[in-house]
């Protein structure tokens, strides 16, 4: 089991996962989504941390399963639902038209940003 180690952490009841690649925003969704799972998705503190783990192992970013909706100014889950758990950073979220995605930056906070830009991919099961 060694040689998983950064590569998947358990936390309640999930597994949250990673591939050591980056990737635009579509194209992580996409490959969790053919790997069977989801865009990590921090629902409580302890998904928070076990995404975070990724961040700060590969000191890098990573994008949440969190975007804004189709009602300019609400950022919602990507199943539609209202968040209810955040870790926004000071003055966030900012949504301005390019800035539908969600990152995690490696200090834990979230950040509105571009959905192009190529990030650590990590999903949940």
């Amino acid at each position: 089991l060694l040689h998983l180690k950064k590569i998947i952490t358990p936390s309640g009841g999930k597994i949250f996962a990673n591939n050591r690649k980056k990737a635009a925003f579509h194209t992580t969704l996409k490959k969790c989504k053919e790997a069977g799972g989801s865009v990590a998705t921090p629902r409580n503190p302890g998904e928070h941390d076990a995404i975070l783990y990724f961040v700060k192992s590969f000191d890098t970013y990573t994008y949440l399963g969190i975007k804004e909706s189709l009602i300019p100014g609400i950022v919602q889950f990507l199943d539609g639902t209202q968040l209810s758990y955040t870790n926004w950073h000071l003055n966030e979220p900012s949504v301005k038209g390019e800035k539908e995605c969600v990152e995690m930056y490696t200090d834990g906070t979230w950040k509105n940003r571009s959905c192009s830009q190529n990030c650590l991919i990590v999903c949940h099961f």
